[in-house]
């Protein structure tokens, strides 16, 4: 392990369960987004849909008592912090972070925000919600894959300028930074209950969904489906056959 001239060296920053939370939403949202406008996947988005509620509530409460740098105390900052940063970016100087940086912190807020949005207009809707309720659920869709999109150019972008992997970094754990900054263990028995737990939820509404996947009167009659109320879609995540 190599330290540098400043005195930096290779640390753990990033917790397992935070990693994990990490590409779970990322892999979970673009396959929600994927199939949202396919009947026969409904079950797949609904089940990915419930997912992300159930993660983000993981990560709030992580948020809260977690390590270090996943504690929201440690990277939430106000719209001065954010907005002296992004000028900084704009000038090819910003500071580095050990854990998020301002403008990541700010993504982070924004995308745990727009998936309660989401799964609740979506739940809304599917139960019998209005029209103006699938207008708000994909609108709120569609700026979450804005803010998403933003937050990896900045990403990219970051590691460009700090001549530094941070996509590698939310994979492995590990930055650039002093002792004293780094998290002693990686909670990964952790991280494994939370895959599990998912994996065993994918099971389970796989085999036999334990959260709805009956279609409400809105959308069973706003051109989905078969235009009976209630028909259930849970085939779409067993098989191709439109029973």
């Amino acid at each position: 392990m190599g330290t540098d001239a400043v005195g930096k060296t290779r640390i753990l920053v990033w917790d397992a369960p935070t990693r994990v939370f990490h590409w779970l939403l990322a892999l979970s949202f673009a396959g929600a987004y994927a199939t949202s406008e396919s009947d026969r996947l409904m079950g797949v988005h609904l089940t990915l849909g419930y997912t992300m509620v159930g993660l983000v509530a993981f990560r709030l409460i992580w948020g809260v008592i977690g390590t270090r740098h996943a504690r929201f105390a440690s990277f939430v900052r106000g719209p001065v912090a954010v907005a002296r940063y992004a000028s900084e970016m704009l000038s090819f100087k910003p500071k580095t972070s050990v854990g998020h940086n301002p403008l990541g912190a700010l993504s982070i807020v924004l995308m745990l925000l727009s998936t309660l949005a989401i799964v609740y207009t979506g739940w809304v809707y599917f139960n019998g919600g209005s029209h103006s309720v699938k207008e708000i659920h994909e609108a709120a869709a569609g700026f979450m894959l804005v803010v998403v999109g933003v937050h990896v150019a900045g990403v990219i972008y970051a590691s460009l300028t700090q001549g530094e992997n941070l996509i590698g970094a939310m994979w492995s754990g590990y930055k650039q930074g002093l002792t004293k900054d780094k998290i002693r263990w990686s909670w990964w028995p952790l991280a494994l209950l939370l895959m599990c737990c998912v994996l065993g939820f994918w099971y389970l509404q796989w085999q036999n969904p334990v959260m709805s996947t009956q279609r409400g009167s809105a959308y069973a009659h706003d051109g989905h489906g078969d235009h009976q109320s209630g028909n259930r879609v849970q085939h779409s995540w067993r098989s191709g056959d439109d029973d």
